[in-house]
């Protein structure tokens, strides 16, 4: 068998690698994915902010609460995440809203959308 080093003969253009912007309007990160995972786990709840109340019994009693992310863009990601775990497609305006305000396009909410809504349905048809 040949060996051919296709880089030498090929236009240079085939062989550069995307821009960092062009791979991140595609899709997602890694570390943007795993957000979407573990708010599989999270729920509705985590959205809202905890009263003093709510607060102080859960200092009391040992509750666990989730922690929104630090990072501004990801806790959007993970709201909107949170919401389509839950309720699929119907997931606020104002949840859409900051999605994008965060930097994400409509395309990458339709794939997170899309892969929620597929990774739910392989999980009903296994149970």
């Amino acid at each position: 068998m040949a060996y051919v080093n296709f880089a030498e003969t090929a236009p240079a253009l085939l062989f550069h690698a995307p821009a960092r912007e062009q791979v991140r309007a595609r899709g997602f990160s890694a570390l943007e994915w795993s957000v979407v995972a573990l708010a599989r786990r999270d729920s509705l709840g985590s959205l809202r902010t905890p009263g003093r109340i709510a607060r102080a019994m859960a200092a009391v009693f040992g509750t666990r609460s989730e922690n929104p992310v630090a990072d501004p863009r990801l806790e959007a990601l993970r709201r909107t995440a949170v919401h389509a775990w839950h309720h699929s497609f119907a997931i606020p305006e104002t949840e859409i809203e900051r999605f994008y305000a965060a930097g994400f396009s409509p395309d990458q909410l339709q794939l997170l959308l899309t892969s929620i809504s597929r990774d739910r349905a392989a999980g009903r048809r296994k149970a």
